[in-house]
């Protein structure tokens, strides 16, 4: 009676966590309830927890002398985790939040991959089809977490270049077939047929394959294309999981992994398509590869200008567009920045925010940048819906943006951003960029053509530092007033 008790508790908590996820990640595609949304999404993921401690009430013979055991390493395991991961989340910098997702993205693939091991290892996956679902499951779970690993390692400058050799994918495709193999192998060994080799070698060959994949498909990946690399190793992760859950027969494992999996993979071709490139591109030819041609000739020079006259300018404006970047994140300029826009919007400037897709290190940091300094939502834009009005504002002010307003990505054919679409801060009648030093590169290793043109002026110096001068530059115009 009890088993059955704890079958039904153990289901419906399943079911509603699956409803609160989905029902999260719906209130999470608006900035005005994403916060509420990620609470939604949290309180179904902790009753799933909850409820699969019921399975303690329903175990075989063979486990309840184990049971007090497994449950204290259980118990101590989640509070080590959700201590680190509670102390992580409070902390972590903005900047750095892109290596966190990645580190914790890993950590659901490995958990996929685990569980999959577990049930290879105890023969616990029947017949043919689960085989191969668990297989498959192991196999993406694996990639996901050994590639997010080299994903953090880049992102967080352990891993600086892209590393990239000769024969590079013909070492790929031989990988990807030894993994196939020792999946097939392993099958065959585990349905009857006969083993080649004891078959906690072809596990562990399989295991190990599909992590060197996973390891060798991410190292030559451009630091540029790694917002795309980290949705489509959270997709996976999803998938992983997904299908895991079909093997253990757990509802919310599946609809939780399934909806994951599609929203991450929906993200993923929506990145690429900002970029105008395809998902196989971004996988298996570096950003920065070096174009056909030669580069475009840099026509005229930088042209430096002060914070303060660039704030009056800003000041007696009709119009002003801001475009932010990751320099203004590593700064921690935002609130500065948003000082100075609400002294705009008090003198009757109209002043909007216009957000690229692949901006900054991961999918949607511009937005939770400006989200942390309180800015609207009605002021902020995605370039689809703002990109035509750069033509029609009288100031363009770009902080810490590079690739995402780079001109040559429209008219330099041997660039290799050509064809990525852009923010047309360019158009505007007047740009300023806020810059930390003259000269250098974007994150994709290209030069800015826009820092060049003559609307355009460079003021040199920390964003926030920047944005504090262009504070008070505008204050003081207040005070001489009175």
């Amino acid at each position: 009676m009890i088993g059955v008790i704890a079958q039904c508790i153990i289901a419906v908590s399943g079911f509603a966590a699956a409803f609160l996820l989905m029902y999260g990640l719906k209130r999470m595609s608006s900035p005005a309830t994403a916060a509420s949304g990620i609470r939604v999404a949290g309180a179904g993921m902790l009753g799933a927890v909850v409820g699969a401690y019921f399975y303690a009430f329903d175990v075989d013979a063979a486990a309840k002398p184990h049971l007090l055991v497994n449950l204290g390493l259980a118990i101590v395991a989640m509070g080590i985790g959700g201590f680190i991961a509670g102390r992580v989340g409070k902390t972590v910098k903005i900047t750095a939040m892109p290596q966190m997702v990645a580190i914790f993205n890993s950590m659901g693939g490995g958990a996929a991959g685990s569980i999959a091991a577990v049930e290879l290892v105890g023969h616990r996956a029947n017949g043919l089809t689960q085989l191969v679902v668990t297989l498959l499951g192991a196999s993406i779970g694996s990639i996901s977490f050994s590639g997010s690993i080299i994903a953090w390692a880049k992102l967080d400058e352990v891993l600086k270049r892209p590393l990239q050799f000769r024969g590079q994918q013909v070492l790929n495709v031989a990988i990807v077939l030894a993994t196939v193999a020792f999946g097939a192998l392993t099958v065959v060994a585990m349905t009857g047929g006969p083993a080649l080799l004891p078959i906690s070698t072809l596990i562990l060959s399989f295991f190990g394959c599909a992590m060197l994949f996973g390891i060798m498909l991410t190292l030559p990946i451009g630091g540029a294309d790694m917002p795309v690399v980290m949705s489509i190793f959270n997709a996976s992760t999803g998938v992983a999981v997904g299908l895991e859950g079909y093997v253990l027969g757990n509802p919310a494992l599946m609809i939780s992994g399934m909806v994951v999996g599609a929203a991450g993979s929906l993200l993923t071709i929506l990145m690429a398509q900002a970029m105008n490139r395809s998902i196989l591109n971004v996988l298996f030819k570096k950003f920065t590869v070096e174009a056909a041609g030669k580069p475009g000739a840099i026509v005229g020079e930088e042209k430096p200008a002060q914070a303060s006259d660039a704030a009056i300018d800003m000041r007696y404006a009709k119009s002003v567009i801001i475009v932010p970047g990751y320099g203004l994140a590593v700064s921690q300029g935002q609130q500065k920045l948003y000082d100075f826009v609400k002294l705009l919007v008090a003198a009757g400037v109209s002043v909007k925010f216009a957000i690229h897709p692949v901006a900054g290190r991961m999918p949607g940091q511009m937005d939770v940048l400006l989200a942390e300094a309180g800015v609207p939502y009605d002021m902020i834009f995605q370039l689809a819906d703002i990109n035509d009005q750069f033509a029609t504002t009288d100031v363009a002010l770009v902080i810490g943006a590079n690739d995402v307003v780079n001109p040559a990505a429209r008219t330099d054919k041997s660039s290799p951003i050509y064809g990525m679409p852009i923010l047309n801060a360019d158009k505007a009648k007047k740009c300023y960029v806020v810059k930390r030093t003259a000269g250098g590169k974007g994150y994709s290793g290209v030069v800015n053509t826009l820092f060049y043109l003559p609307d355009t002026l460079m003021i040199y110096g920390d964003a926030a530092a920047v944005c504090g001068e262009m504070v008070e530059a505008v204050k003081s115009l207040g005070a001489a007033a009175a």
